[in-house]
């Protein structure tokens, strides 16, 4: 129950499986004799209640007494035994499923991970093979349950009085026809759109928790957070109207499937109306305890159902991931020439977007040059940046490090010759060793005490219980931003690649910090072609060009003198800097 599209979910199931799909067929077929075994006894019941009625001998009733005590303590074990089987394969589904899902996610360029988000994937790598797991390990047996208790509770049912089990029937037809209706063609879309908005709404609260000192500082609510109130409203808005769209029809099941005693009255009235018989009380007994499993049947297909459109949506979110495909990997062993940087007629368009991000740029970055981009927000600095190191592959145009395209390049020589140092420092919850040593894990303690001396990090080391040995995020050991800055900038100065970028890598930084952090830069950079993106454009007068963007064009080049000599964009934009940094109280 629940598919609506052709989706063999059980055939990509068995594949992460491997060699232990036989326990999910095997973890079924138990389930079903489990259910076989667990209607018997309440043909044992009915024997009971004949003889009951009837006053015959109390050893009979034992004998069947026993047998049915037996038949259910045999459909436990059986199932216990079901469970345990799909327990076992759901692990190792879940097991092959995330290190199929990180293999694949390694391999990504890194651009994807700016354009859906990390909390998106996260969200994928960890719920969507939860929801799979659960699926697999306990409702698979249910759902086998749930097909075969009908079967034989048709045959319950109709078996002693046809005419009462016909009576019971109809509610239970009426409640049927009900969910299906709620499990009609849109019902996998609408499921989808759920699992959408719950992923969008989990992303914008991250970016609103992160703002939250923003908020409290200003005095703001959550009004100031537009697109997470938006997603909020949405959610809101969405779930109201697929409750109102489900009512009618949720209303309905419950209350056939809840009326079956009402019918077993009138059935009762219906067969007793010409006189009782013992048989006639035999019967209206016996289906008074036996009618509840409709109910309970029916509740089980309608979980089951909903429990197989959330998996189908999850496998679906993986298949998302897995179909994304990785940067073509050179096999070539080309080397550059020397560490300068060519882009000829590069353009580049996000996906979905309606124009391009970078449009038509040509620059050539000499050997050791120190070069910035500066321009509006928006304007493409930073994926001008990620294109020269391919964070994605260009949409037009060849982008060349030393004379050698990046594509022709292997990832593992392209990530050598760069080091990245990003506005957004991560470090990750170990040691300040560790996460120094991550740009070179041969490195000796005594190389990662040199590279923290010269970003300037020794009084942050001096001030840690433990030194370089500190777990950072452990016992109330965290890091200011400035700080975690030049933990990152040691990592880089570890790495010692020829090309270093920089983005905005001072913009969070406090006073004192930002001192320190330049000063770090400035022994960074020595003998490397150096590539700076940033807004405070008294960091980049010094550079030997700079290169002004605007709405993905490069529209202006030069060094400083020569771009306020030209009065264009660079000239404005200074100007309007440096009435802000003088800008006082009072003025």
């Amino acid at each position: 129950m629940g598919k609506t599209e052709k989706y063999d979910h059980m055939k990509l199931i068995r594949q992460y499986a491997g060699g232990h799909s036989t326990l999910i067929t095997l973890g079924r077929f138990l389930a079903a004799v489990s259910a076989v075994l667990t209607l018997i006894p309440y043909y044992e019941l009915w024997k009971i209640i004949r003889c009951a009625v009837k006053g015959e001998d109390t050893d009979k009733i034992k004998v069947y007494a026993w047998s049915a005590v037996a038949m259910i303590v045999g459909a436990l074990f059986i199932y216990i035994g079901a469970l345990l089987c799909t327990h076992v394969a759901a692990f190792r589904v879940q097991a092959n499923m995330r290190s199929s899902l990180m293999r694949r996610i390694i391999t990504l360029p890194l651009g994807v991970f700016d354009e859906d988000g990390t909390g998106k994937i996260r969200r994928i790598v960890n719920d969507s093979t939860a929801a799979t797991e659960t699926y697999i390990a306990h409702t698979l047996a249910d759902k086998t349950v749930a097909a075969i208790t009908p079967v034989g509770l048709l045959v319950l049912v109709f078996a002693f009085n046809w005419k009462i089990g016909l009576f019971c029937m109809i509610p239970a037809l009426i409640g049927f026809a009900c969910m299906m209706s709620m499990m009609g063609k849109d019902m996998q879309e609408k499921m989808k759109q759920y699992q959408d908005a719950l992923e969008t709404m989990s992303s914008e609260a991250t970016e609103y928790v992160r703002g939250v000192p923003v908020v409290k500082t200003f005095g703001q609510t959550v009004h100031s957070f537009k697109r997470f109130k938006a997603c909020i409203d949405g959610f809101c808005k969405w779930t109201t109207d697929y409750t109102l769209m489900l009512r009618f029809p949720m209303t309905g099941f419950m209350t056939c499937i809840n009326s079956i005693f009402a019918f077993i009255v009138i059935a009762a009235f219906v067969i007793t109306k010409n006189g009782t018989s013992n048989a006639d009380i035999l019967n209206i007994m016996y289906y008074i305890i036996i009618t509840p499993l409709i109910t309970i049947a029916l509740t089980k297909i309608a979980y089951s159902g909903e429990a197989e459109m959330n998996l189908i949506d999850a496998l679906k979110r993986v298949d998302r991931i897995m179909e994304i495909e990785p940067l073509k990997e050179s096999k070539s062993d080309r080397k550059p020439a020397d560490h300068g940087i060519t882009l000829k007629n590069v353009s580049y368009r996000y996906k979905g977007a309606g124009r391009d991000a970078v449009s038509n740029v040509s620059i050539n970055i000499k050997p050791g040059e120190h070069v910035a981009l500066v321009g509006p927000s928006g304007s493409g600095k930073t994926t001008l940046a990620e294109l020269m190191v391919r964070f994605f592959d260009v949409t037009e145009g060849e982008i060349a490090l030393g004379g050698v395209n990046v594509k022709e390049m292997s990832s593992a020589e392209l990530m050598r010759q760069v080091s990245f140092v990003f506005q957004d420092s991560r470090l990750i919850k170990k040691s300040i060793f560790e996460n120094v040593r991550m740009s070179k894990p041969s490195a000796s303690e005594k190389e990662v005490l040199d590279a923290l001396e010269k970003a300037q990090c020794m009084d942050i080391i001096e001030k840690l219980p433990n030194g370089i040995h500190t777990v950072i995020g452990e016992t109330g050991t965290y890091l200011s931003g400035g700080e975690q800055q030049r933990i990152t900038i040691a990592r880089a100065v570890l790495k010692d690649a020829p090309i270093l970028i920089l983005d905005e890598a001072t913009a969070f930084a406090d006073p004192d910090n930002e001192t320190r952090v330049q000063a770090a830069f400035e022994e960074l950079s020595k003998n490397k072609t150096l590539i700076m993106i940033a807004h405070r454009l008294s960091t980049v007068m010094n550079a030997d060009r700079i290169f002004v963007m605007d709405d993905g064009k490069c529209v202006e080049s030069g060094n400083h003198e020569e771009l306020m000599e030209k009065n264009g964009l660079y000239r404005c934009m200074f100007d309007e800097y440096t009435k802000s940094i003088e800008w006082k109280v009072g003025a």
